[in-house]
């Protein structure tokens, strides 16, 4: 059985916000949650995603957090990928595009979030029950 990022990622109750809350509400959002980034929703559509980096990018730019909005600061039409793809992959493109988060989509769907932490997890986890087995950990 093959692994997925449906084995790691978070699911569920994704965090989700719009485009035009403020910066202090998505502040608010992330710290009440425990979380470092929440799926920007418009429409019912993904159409960003706003980080705990893009919320220092603009207290750095002096944005009023109860003006400044998600929107000006989000990441338009972020990376997602499929539950069924390979952690591995996932984890090499979070390296090669310098980003912590990744939307899980099915389809049109938005299924869960998966984190670079979650992608470490996965390859602590895997290369522990391979090396258990005899193997290596590719």
């Amino acid at each position: 059985m093959a692994v997925t990022l449906r084995d790691f990622m978070s699911s569920g109750d994704v965090l989700t916000i719009e485009p035009s809350a403020t910066l202090g509400d998505a502040a608010r959002a992330l710290r009440k949650r425990d979380v470092g980034a929440a799926v920007v929703v418009e429409g019912g559509a993904v159409v960003g995603i706003f980080t705990e980096r893009d919320l220092l990018r603009a207290i750095a730019d002096s944005r009023h957090p109860d003006v400044g909005q998600v929107q000006s600061y989000m990441t338009a039409d972020p990376v997602t990928l499929p539950p069924d793809h390979s952690p591995s992959e996932a984890a090499q493109i979070m390296s090669e595009r310098r980003f912590r988060h990744i939307p899980v989509m099915d389809g049109d769907e938005l299924v869960g979030i998966v984190s670079i932490r979650d992608l470490m997890s996965a390859g602590l986890r895997i290369g522990s029950a391979e090396a258990h087995m005899g193997t290596d950990f590719p």
